[in-house]
Protein backbone atom coordinates (compact mmCIF):
# COMPACT_ATOMS: atom_id res chain seq x y z
CA UNK A 1 0.00 0.00 0.00
CA UNK A 2 1.17 3.53 -0.79
CA UNK A 3 2.31 5.47 2.27
CA UNK A 4 1.51 9.20 2.36
CA UNK A 5 4.46 11.55 2.25
CA UNK A 6 3.21 13.02 5.54
CA UNK A 7 0.80 11.24 7.85
CA UNK A 8 -0.88 11.66 11.24
CA UNK A 9 1.25 13.75 13.65
CA UNK A 10 3.73 14.87 10.99
CA UNK A 11 0.98 16.03 8.63
CA UNK A 12 -0.93 17.78 11.41
CA UNK A 13 2.24 19.55 12.56
CA UNK A 14 2.87 20.77 9.01
CA UNK A 15 -0.71 22.05 8.71
CA UNK A 16 -0.66 23.90 12.02
CA UNK A 17 2.79 25.45 11.47
CA UNK A 18 1.75 27.58 8.48
CA UNK A 19 1.89 31.33 9.24
CA UNK A 20 -1.10 33.53 8.44
CA UNK A 21 -0.45 35.66 5.37
CA UNK A 22 -2.58 37.25 2.65
CA UNK A 23 0.20 36.69 0.11
CA UNK A 24 0.69 32.98 0.70
CA UNK A 25 -1.55 29.98 0.04
CA UNK A 26 -0.78 26.44 1.23
CA UNK A 27 -2.51 23.30 -0.02
CA UNK A 28 -2.26 19.62 0.96
CA UNK A 29 -3.58 16.67 -1.05
CA UNK A 30 -5.42 14.36 1.35
CA UNK A 31 -6.10 11.64 -1.22
CA UNK A 32 -8.77 11.08 -3.92
CA UNK A 33 -10.32 14.56 -4.48
CA UNK A 34 -9.69 15.86 -0.97
CA UNK A 35 -7.63 19.02 -0.47
CA UNK A 36 -6.99 21.23 2.54
CA UNK A 37 -6.30 24.90 1.77
CA UNK A 38 -4.89 27.38 4.27
CA UNK A 39 -4.84 31.11 3.61
CA UNK A 40 -4.44 34.06 5.96
CA UNK A 41 -5.20 31.99 9.05
CA UNK A 42 -8.30 30.29 7.60
CA UNK A 43 -8.67 26.61 6.63
CA UNK A 44 -10.88 25.34 3.81
CA UNK A 45 -11.53 21.67 3.08
CA UNK A 46 -12.62 20.42 -0.35
CA UNK A 47 -14.37 17.04 -0.86
CA UNK A 48 -12.54 15.03 1.82
CA UNK A 49 -12.66 11.24 1.97
CA UNK A 50 -10.85 10.26 5.17
CA UNK A 51 -12.23 6.83 6.07
CA UNK A 52 -12.48 3.23 4.86
CA UNK A 53 -16.27 3.33 4.49
CA UNK A 54 -16.32 2.34 0.81
CA UNK A 55 -13.82 -0.47 1.31
CA UNK A 56 -16.04 -1.92 4.03
CA UNK A 57 -19.28 -1.34 2.10
CA UNK A 58 -18.15 -3.13 -1.06
CA UNK A 59 -15.88 -5.80 0.46
CA UNK A 60 -18.24 -8.71 -0.28
CA UNK A 61 -19.45 -7.51 -3.70
CA UNK A 62 -18.33 -7.89 -7.31
CA UNK A 63 -16.95 -4.32 -7.20
CA UNK A 64 -14.57 -4.27 -4.22
CA UNK A 65 -13.07 -0.88 -3.40
CA UNK A 66 -9.57 -2.02 -2.48
CA UNK A 67 -7.69 0.93 -0.98
CA UNK A 68 -4.33 1.77 -2.55
CA UNK A 69 -3.11 4.59 -0.28
CA UNK A 70 -3.07 4.59 3.50
CA UNK A 71 -5.27 7.08 5.33
CA UNK A 72 -3.23 10.22 5.91
CA UNK A 73 -5.15 11.67 8.88
CA UNK A 74 -8.20 11.02 11.03
CA UNK A 75 -10.88 13.61 10.21
CA UNK A 76 -11.53 14.22 13.93
CA UNK A 77 -8.06 15.79 14.18
CA UNK A 78 -8.82 18.59 11.72
CA UNK A 79 -10.02 21.62 13.66
CA UNK A 80 -10.55 25.36 13.11
CA UNK A 81 -12.08 24.77 9.68
CA UNK A 82 -13.91 27.62 7.93
CA UNK A 83 -15.89 25.38 5.56
CA UNK A 84 -16.02 21.99 3.88
CA UNK A 85 -17.46 21.11 0.45
CA UNK A 86 -19.25 18.13 -1.06
CA UNK A 87 -19.48 18.46 -4.83
CA UNK A 88 -22.00 15.60 -5.17
CA UNK A 89 -23.48 12.61 -3.36
CA UNK A 90 -20.92 9.91 -4.18
CA UNK A 91 -19.42 8.70 -0.92
CA UNK A 92 -15.82 9.51 -1.81
CA UNK A 93 -17.01 13.15 -1.86
CA UNK A 94 -19.78 13.12 0.77
CA UNK A 95 -18.79 10.55 3.37
CA UNK A 96 -20.59 10.26 6.71
CA UNK A 97 -17.55 8.66 8.36
CA UNK A 98 -15.54 11.73 7.36
CA UNK A 99 -18.05 14.55 7.76
CA UNK A 100 -19.60 13.54 11.08
CA UNK A 101 -16.24 13.54 12.94
CA UNK A 102 -15.34 16.81 11.21
CA UNK A 103 -18.60 18.36 12.37
CA UNK A 104 -18.04 17.14 15.91
CA UNK A 105 -14.58 18.71 15.96
CA UNK A 106 -15.84 21.90 14.29
CA UNK A 107 -19.38 22.57 15.65
CA UNK A 108 -21.50 24.60 13.23
CA UNK A 109 -19.09 23.91 10.35
CA UNK A 110 -20.45 25.20 7.02
CA UNK A 111 -20.97 22.57 4.32
CA UNK A 112 -21.30 23.87 0.74
CA UNK A 113 -23.13 21.46 -1.58
CA UNK A 114 -25.59 21.43 -4.51
CA UNK A 115 -29.18 22.16 -3.57
CA UNK A 116 -30.76 18.97 -4.97
CA UNK A 117 -28.63 16.71 -2.76
CA UNK A 118 -29.27 18.45 0.57
CA UNK A 119 -32.14 16.13 1.70
CA UNK A 120 -30.05 13.00 1.07
CA UNK A 121 -26.99 14.60 2.70
CA UNK A 122 -29.04 15.42 5.80
CA UNK A 123 -30.37 11.87 5.95
CA UNK A 124 -26.85 10.48 5.60
CA UNK A 125 -25.30 12.80 8.19
CA UNK A 126 -28.11 12.71 10.75
CA UNK A 127 -27.80 15.23 13.55
CA UNK A 128 -24.20 16.19 12.80
CA UNK A 129 -23.78 19.87 13.82
CA UNK A 130 -23.35 21.21 10.30
CA UNK A 131 -24.71 24.34 8.60
CA UNK A 132 -25.90 23.38 5.10
CA UNK A 133 -25.23 26.10 2.51
CA UNK A 134 -26.78 25.54 -0.92
CA UNK A 135 -24.42 26.38 -3.78
CA UNK A 136 -25.72 25.90 -7.31
CA UNK A 137 -24.38 26.84 -10.72
CA UNK A 138 -23.37 30.53 -10.78
CA UNK A 139 -24.31 30.99 -7.12
CA UNK A 140 -21.69 32.91 -5.17
CA UNK A 141 -21.17 33.05 -1.43
CA UNK A 142 -18.91 35.90 -0.36
CA UNK A 143 -17.34 36.44 3.04
CA UNK A 144 -16.20 40.04 2.82
CA UNK A 145 -14.93 40.16 6.39
CA UNK A 146 -12.49 37.29 5.80
CA UNK A 147 -11.75 38.11 2.15
CA UNK A 148 -12.88 34.98 0.31
CA UNK A 149 -15.68 33.80 -1.96
CA UNK A 150 -16.89 30.52 -3.47
CA UNK A 151 -18.87 30.11 -6.71
CA UNK A 152 -20.61 27.04 -8.14
CA UNK A 153 -19.85 25.67 -11.62
CA UNK A 154 -21.89 22.89 -13.25
CA UNK A 155 -20.11 19.55 -13.64
CA UNK A 156 -21.01 16.56 -15.84
CA UNK A 157 -20.73 13.18 -14.08
CA UNK A 158 -21.48 11.73 -16.58
CA UNK A 159 -24.28 14.10 -17.55
CA UNK A 160 -25.44 17.56 -16.48
CA UNK A 161 -28.17 16.15 -14.26
CA UNK A 162 -30.67 18.71 -12.96
CA UNK A 163 -33.82 18.70 -10.85
CA UNK A 164 -37.18 20.25 -11.78
CA UNK A 165 -35.87 23.66 -10.69
CA UNK A 166 -32.86 23.41 -13.02
CA UNK A 167 -30.39 22.94 -10.17
CA UNK A 168 -27.40 20.72 -10.90
CA UNK A 169 -26.62 17.57 -8.91
CA UNK A 170 -22.88 17.85 -9.64
CA UNK A 171 -20.90 21.04 -9.21
CA UNK A 172 -17.34 22.31 -9.05
CA UNK A 173 -16.05 25.26 -7.08
CA UNK A 174 -14.28 28.49 -7.99
CA UNK A 175 -12.64 29.64 -4.78
CA UNK A 176 -11.10 33.10 -4.46
CA UNK A 177 -9.12 34.25 -1.43
CA UNK A 178 -7.15 37.48 -1.47
CA UNK A 179 -4.97 37.46 -4.61
CA UNK A 180 -5.54 33.74 -5.34
CA UNK A 181 -8.11 31.95 -7.53
CA UNK A 182 -8.55 28.17 -7.42
CA UNK A 183 -10.84 25.78 -9.27
CA UNK A 184 -11.82 22.41 -7.82
CA UNK A 185 -13.87 20.61 -10.45
CA UNK A 186 -15.43 17.90 -8.31
CA UNK A 187 -16.07 14.92 -10.60
CA UNK A 188 -16.62 15.94 -14.20
CA UNK A 189 -16.21 15.22 -17.87
CA UNK A 190 -15.65 17.98 -20.39
CA UNK A 191 -18.94 19.58 -21.41
CA UNK A 192 -19.76 22.44 -23.79
CA UNK A 193 -20.33 25.09 -21.12
CA UNK A 194 -17.38 24.28 -18.88
CA UNK A 195 -14.60 26.37 -20.41
CA UNK A 196 -17.02 29.23 -21.04
CA UNK A 197 -18.07 29.13 -17.37
CA UNK A 198 -14.45 29.19 -16.20
CA UNK A 199 -12.99 31.86 -18.44
CA UNK A 200 -14.13 34.77 -16.28
CA UNK A 201 -11.09 34.31 -14.03
CA UNK A 202 -7.37 33.67 -14.25
CA UNK A 203 -6.51 30.60 -12.17
CA UNK A 204 -3.50 30.26 -9.93
CA UNK A 205 -4.36 26.61 -9.37
CA UNK A 206 -6.71 24.04 -10.90
CA UNK A 207 -7.45 20.72 -9.17
CA UNK A 208 -8.67 18.19 -11.74
CA UNK A 209 -9.44 14.44 -11.80
CA UNK A 210 -7.48 12.23 -14.20
CA UNK A 211 -8.91 8.72 -13.68
CA UNK A 212 -10.81 8.83 -16.98
CA UNK A 213 -14.13 7.37 -18.09
CA UNK A 214 -14.17 3.62 -18.73
CA UNK A 215 -17.51 1.83 -18.96
CA UNK A 216 -16.07 -1.47 -17.74
CA UNK A 217 -15.57 0.08 -14.28
CA UNK A 218 -19.37 0.49 -13.98
CA UNK A 219 -19.06 3.89 -12.32
CA UNK A 220 -19.47 7.45 -13.59
CA UNK A 221 -16.25 8.77 -15.11
CA UNK A 222 -14.04 11.81 -15.17
CA UNK A 223 -11.51 13.68 -17.25
CA UNK A 224 -8.52 11.67 -18.36
CA UNK A 225 -4.97 13.01 -18.17
CA UNK A 226 -5.01 14.60 -21.62
CA UNK A 227 -8.38 16.25 -21.04
CA UNK A 228 -7.31 17.63 -17.66
CA UNK A 229 -4.14 19.12 -19.15
CA UNK A 230 -6.10 20.56 -22.08
CA UNK A 231 -8.69 22.17 -19.79
CA UNK A 232 -5.99 23.76 -17.65
CA UNK A 233 -4.19 25.07 -20.72
CA UNK A 234 -7.42 26.44 -22.23
CA UNK A 235 -8.07 28.35 -19.00
CA UNK A 236 -4.52 29.67 -18.71
CA UNK A 237 -3.92 28.04 -15.33
CA UNK A 238 -0.75 29.08 -13.54
CA UNK A 239 -0.54 25.52 -12.16
CA UNK A 240 -2.62 22.34 -12.38
CA UNK A 241 -2.59 19.45 -9.89
CA UNK A 242 -4.21 16.08 -10.72
CA UNK A 243 -6.35 14.07 -8.31
CA UNK A 244 -8.85 11.17 -8.13
CA UNK A 245 -6.30 8.40 -8.58
CA UNK A 246 -4.28 6.03 -6.33
CA UNK A 247 -7.26 5.48 -4.01
CA UNK A 248 -9.15 2.42 -5.32
CA UNK A 249 -7.61 -0.32 -7.45
CA UNK A 250 -10.59 -0.65 -9.80
CA UNK A 251 -10.90 3.08 -10.57
CA UNK A 252 -7.49 4.68 -11.00
CA UNK A 253 -4.86 5.72 -13.52
CA UNK A 254 -1.21 6.65 -13.34
CA UNK A 255 -0.38 10.34 -13.91
CA UNK A 256 1.89 9.55 -16.88
CA UNK A 257 -0.63 10.57 -19.57
CA UNK A 258 -1.32 13.79 -17.67
CA UNK A 259 2.40 14.59 -17.36
CA UNK A 260 3.03 13.93 -21.05
CA UNK A 261 0.06 16.08 -22.12
CA UNK A 262 1.10 18.96 -19.84
CA UNK A 263 4.64 18.78 -21.18
CA UNK A 264 3.39 18.78 -24.79
CA UNK A 265 1.06 21.74 -24.11
CA UNK A 266 3.62 23.65 -22.01
CA UNK A 267 1.15 23.62 -19.11
CA UNK A 268 2.79 24.05 -15.68
CA UNK A 269 1.84 21.14 -13.43
CA UNK A 270 2.74 19.45 -10.17
CA UNK A 271 2.29 15.85 -9.07
CA UNK A 272 1.66 15.52 -5.35
CA UNK A 273 1.95 12.57 -3.03
CA UNK A 274 -0.83 12.10 -0.52
CA UNK A 275 -0.05 14.34 2.46
CA UNK A 276 2.25 16.59 0.45
CA UNK A 277 2.03 20.39 0.53
CA UNK A 278 2.52 23.04 -2.11
CA UNK A 279 2.87 26.74 -1.35
CA UNK A 280 1.88 29.50 -3.74
CA UNK A 281 3.07 33.07 -3.37
CA UNK A 282 1.20 36.09 -4.68
CA UNK A 283 2.50 37.38 -7.99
Amino acid sequence: MIRPLQQDDALLADITSVPASEDRLDLWWLGQSGFLVKWNGHSFLFDPYLSDSLTHKYAATDKPHVRMTELCLSPARLTDLTFVTASHLHTDHLDAETLIPLAQSNPGLSLFLPGPIIPEAQARLGDAPLTYLELNEADQYQNEAQGWSITGVASAHNDLKTDDQGRHYYIGFIFRCGPFTLYHSGDTLLHPRLIQSLREFQYDLMLLPINGNKSERRVAGNLNGTEAATLARACGARLVVPCHYDMFEFNTETPEEFIQACTRLHQPHRILQCGEKITLKAK
